[in-house]
């Protein structure tokens, strides 16, 4: 099926599309946002460039595809309890999604996907790398594919916003510090996703947030999980997205995993991110 309002340019790499033809900074038509929706499912990814949007219309830009969700870990920018700003000041060595993830699968109800818009970056680095969980899932052998769809992992927040966590020693020194006493979130989750909308299927495990497979023992666990996160990264089922001004990102936080590079020492990178609210993982 064809696009009539919006075009579609698939990106190097194993997902991920960029859009043009539609301007973000106006209400979009019904068939728009149904367009946008369609390369959603099917791309993972959409990139729009030359969108010199503000926080409303990011805003805007998620509710058509569900309700805004406040994110449980960081404080919301003022005024905006959906909006998060995410910054690496000059002097900062941690950055806010530093490491393969999918965001928050620590939730019973994980995001559907997120928008995220960098209103600063640097002079260089600061690319964020995307990865195809329904590529790397088909990749396995089918007795894997079987074996894997019989489990259940379990996902804890603790792992990273914990007082032993990657930013328990980052609070109050970044412009998004994490509320570490509140990282008490735990989940169980299918380790194989099937997606609601296009029916196919994913891993949904990851580095940051998995932390144990049911009904295994411990070293089978890490054994399985350590495997399972290292091919579902490998060059092949990603991509990379290089910021310039007035670009926009909203990935498929269903089936996706993604790596916000921390390569820009000494310079500032800001972003705002807003999050659209998901469904129970089957």
């Amino acid at each position: 099926m064809k696009y009539e309002l919006i075009r579609v340019e698939p990106m190097v790499g194993a997902l991920g599309a960029e859009i043009g033809g539609i301007d973000l900074t106006k209400p979009l038509a019904d068939q728009a946002v149904a367009e946008l929706k369609r390369a959603f499912v099917e791309h993972h990814l959409l990139v729009f460039r030359g969108q010199p949007i503000d926080v409303e219309h990011q805003k805007a830009l998620g509710r058509h595809f569900g309700t805004l969700h406040v994110h449980p870990l960081f404080e919301s920018i003022e005024g905006h309890p959906e909006v998060v700003a995410f910054v690496k000041e000059p002097e900062d060595r941690v950055n806010v999604g530093g490491g393969w993830h999918a965001d928050l699968t620590c939730l019973e109800r994980p995001p559907l996907g997120s928008i995220l818009r960098v209103t600063e970056t640097p002079a260089r680095g600061g690319d964020t790398l995307f990865a195809n969980m329904v590529a790397a899932y088909e990749a396995l052998s089918p007795a894997m594919q079987k074996f894997l769809e019989g489990l259940t992992a379990i996902h804890t927040s603790a792992k990273v916003y914990g007082p032993w966590g990657k930013y328990a020693h980052s609070k109050g020194k970044t412009g998004a510090p994490a509320k570490i006493d509140n990282a008490g979130q735990h989940a169980a989750h299918p380790i194989v996703r099937t997606h609601p909308e296009s029916g196919r299927k994913s891993l949904f495990v990851n580095l940051a947030y998995t932390i144990f497979i049911k009904g295994l023992s411990l070293e089978e666990s890490t054994a399985i999980l350590e495997f399972l996160y290292s091919h579902a990264v490998k060059g092949e089922f990603t991509t990379r997205l290089r910021w310039e001004k007035d670009t926009i990102a909203f990935w498929d936080n269903r089936c996706t995993q993604h790596y916000a590079m921390n390569d820009y020492h000494g310079m500032r990178r800001a972003a705002l991110r807003v999050t659209i609210e998901g469904d129970r993982p089957a």
